[in-house]
């Protein structure tokens, strides 16, 4: 059996370098069983101490078709040392610069430098939902079991 990509959609994005020393995002890995979010890096140096949160500079903006958007998300090398994003929604209309904002959980400081990997940009196929006011939900297995509902 041949795995492949074929039947794949490319959808084009336009990366606007803001910064001589920023970098467009790449993915690491391609093909069939390539990774699943592009990598960003930081344009500049910056030092997140324990517990602070900071814009980190990527130097580029993009032009997403109105099909698109992108979610920001945590790498795990750095999600590993306490390092997390947030507000990492990127909608399609959007020309401003992408930052990423970071939040350092660990009790130490963590140094970035300009050109790491600080965060993934994950594509995502926009869709517009119609949201219906009801006075009740249909029955389901779960019904409203949350967090550790399944025991883990």
């Amino acid at each position: 059996m041949t795995v492949g990509v074929e039947n794949h959609e490319v959808v084009r994005i336009k990366v606007l370098k803001m910064h001589a020393a920023a970098q467009v995002p790449r993915y690491a890995h391609t093909g069939p069983f390539g990774d699943l979010a592009a990598d960003l890096y930081a344009v500049g140096a910056a030092t997140l101490d324990a517990g602070q949160t900071v814009a980190v500079e990527t130097g580029i903006a993009m032009e997403f078709p109105a099909t698109h958007g992108a979610l920001v998300e945590d790498r795990s090398g750095l999600a590993v040392r306490g390092v997390t994003t947030l507000a990492g929604v990127i909608d399609p209309g959007y020309r401003g610069e992408i930052k990423v904002v970071m939040t350092n959980l660990s009790a130490a400081a963590v140094e970035i430098k300009a050109g790491d990997r600080v965060a993934q940009l994950r594509i995502v196929r926009r869709i517009e939902a119609e949201f219906e006011e009801v006075s009740e939900l249909m029955e389901a297995p779960r019904g409203v079991g949350g967090f550790g509902s399944t025991g883990g």
